[in-house]
């Protein structure tokens, strides 16, 4: 199995991870972080796709999607930390000015889960936002401590992946998920 990490500006493939099952429902799409909350609850329904598929043709695409031969199977949302909502939070919090860019969101396809590709996508995050200048990548995983945490709340990833693949511990977050404290890493790119 080879997965190939590529910037997400396909839409039909990042429907495939992403995408609610329903088009006319008003979760996911991966865009609670990603845009102004009141924006978020304005989208409804089809309006959500449409605003993701102009994301998939703007640049920077709005992440990175893993492809196991033609087949789109994983999705990792990577952006400028201050064109998402951590630029405003208060439970995760600034290390310092440096404009960083945020990890968010992984997701891997049922089917395809250990196999390596969580890694593969955090990998491929951080080589995409290198080469769009980011002088670092935050993300907030899941600090486990090696308890099973629900795939469903999964998608911020797990601390472990992110020490694999040369992410530090940069500061504790309040920010709680499905139990799990949440932690602030960094991947220093300069």
């Amino acid at each position: 199995m080879t997965i190939d990490v590529r910037p997400a500006s396909v839409f039909e493939d990042v429907r495939t991870l992403v995408g609610p099952k329903s088009p006319t429902a008003n979760v996911c799409w991966c865009l609670s972080y990603r845009v102004p909350s009141k924006l978020n609850n304005e989208l409804r329904g089809p309006a959500r796709g449409e605003y993701v598929a102009e994301l998939c043709r703007a640049e920077p695409a709005p992440g990175v999607l893993a492809y196991d031969g033609g087949e789109s199977v994983g999705w990792a949302a990577v952006a400028p930390r201050s064109a998402t909502s951590f630029a405003r939070s208060r439970k995760i919090p600034h290390v310092d000015d440096l404009p960083v860019w945020s990890l968010w969101c992984i997701r891997v396809r049922p089917g395809h889960r250990g196999k390596g590709i969580s890694h593969a996508l955090i990998t491929g995050a951080v080589e995409f936002a290198r080469s769009h200048g980011a002088p670092a990548v935050e993300a907030y995983p899941l600090d486990n401590g090696g308890d099973r945490v629900d795939t469903t709340m999964a998608y911020p990833g797990l601390r472990r992946n992110f020490e694999r693949a040369g992410f530090t511990h940069a500061a504790d977050t309040t920010s709680v998920l499905s139990g799990f404290p949440r932690v602030l890493m960094r991947h220093d790119l300069r």
